[in-house]
């Protein structure tokens, strides 16, 4: 399969008036409601192309519902949600399952089916939403695996990997119809801290290597400064915070400095990481 260029803004996107392209994700005053049970209240955020945004917060702030919102496996009850310009609130329902083809889903726990061999694994969205014959979809499979460095595991099952490599078959797996975006949920829970940094570092391999925008459910504060361009922080239902690892660091906001002081993280080293990362990426290859 063919491997989209990393660029970390589209050339020709067209304006939207405040001198940057059109993003790829846009949320405005989103609602989201339970009978009376308000879940989201008035969410605003903005997601360029090729960026990886991490939306973190604690249990109940909301972060799951505006996930299965952004996905369309949910709808809001009121604002906006548009997807590469493509408001998923005035699509009918054949349209929005077309629709959900623009996003790849790496799940809390991989979701691989422990039946089935890696490749039946990774083949899976092939096998339902194309008519490709089953030798392209195994030299498909084969291509994508190698890339991700995953060659010669075919024939294993899911028993048989270990956490980070499960996490790189459930990535293939997302990756094999495309995608524009990239939805991760949780990428690092209950991974030890080796292998979630392996996993933090794959998120942005990917992002680097396929040009794709990434978005990261998490509630891991040391892992967004170091992968995150922009950080938005829910609480309550509602966007208490945002910005780049420096900015969120900076800034006087009580619950992102709670955040951050319950995480035990070395925030400095942390921001230092991710600054030398930002300018090798920026660096012109010759």
């Amino acid at each position: 399969m063919s491997e989209r260029p990393s660029s970390p803004s589209a050339n020709g996107a067209s304006s939207n008036g405040d001198g940057r392209g059109a993003p790829q994700i846009r949320v405005e005053k989103l609602v989201k409601r339970f009978g009376d049970t308000v879940v989201l209240d008035g969410v605003d955020l903005r997601v360029e192309k090729s960026e990886v945004a991490v939306v973190i917060g604690g249990s109940g702030a909301g972060k799951t519902t505006l996930l299965r919102i952004l996905i369309g496996l949910d709808r809001a009850t009121s604002g906006k949600v548009e997807v590469a310009g493509v408001d998923l609130a005035k699509l009918k329902e054949r349209e929005l399952n077309q629709a959900r083809r623009r996003f790849g889903m790496v799940f809390q726990y991989s979701a691989l089916l422990d039946s089935m061999n890696v490749l039946d694994n990774v083949a899976f969205p092939l096998r339902e939403h194309t008519r490709l014959g089953q030798r392209e979809i195994a030299e498909r499979v084969r291509d994508k695996l190698q890339v991700l460095g995953l060659e010669g595991t075919e024939r294993r099952f899911p028993s048989q990997l270990s956490g980070g490599m499960r996490k790189r078959v459930a990535l293939a797996r997302a990756l094999m119809l495309d995608p524009e975006v990239l939805m991760y949920d949780e990428p690092t829970s209950g991974l030890d801290p080796i292998t979630s940094r392996m996993v933090d570092d794959l998120i942005m391999e990917t992002r680097d290597r396929f040009g794709v925008t990434s978005v990261v459910i998490s509630h891991d504060m040391a892992g967004a400064l170091q992968i995150a361009d922009r950080i938005f922080v829910l609480a309550k239902g509602q966007v208490a915070a945002s910005g780049s690892p420096q900015e969120l660091a900076d800034g006087n906001t009580e619950i992102v400095r709670t955040f951050i002081q319950s995480s035990g993280i070395e925030t400095e080293r942390l921001l230092r990481e991710h600054a030398e990362r930002t300018r090798a990426r920026k660096q012109p290859t010759t």
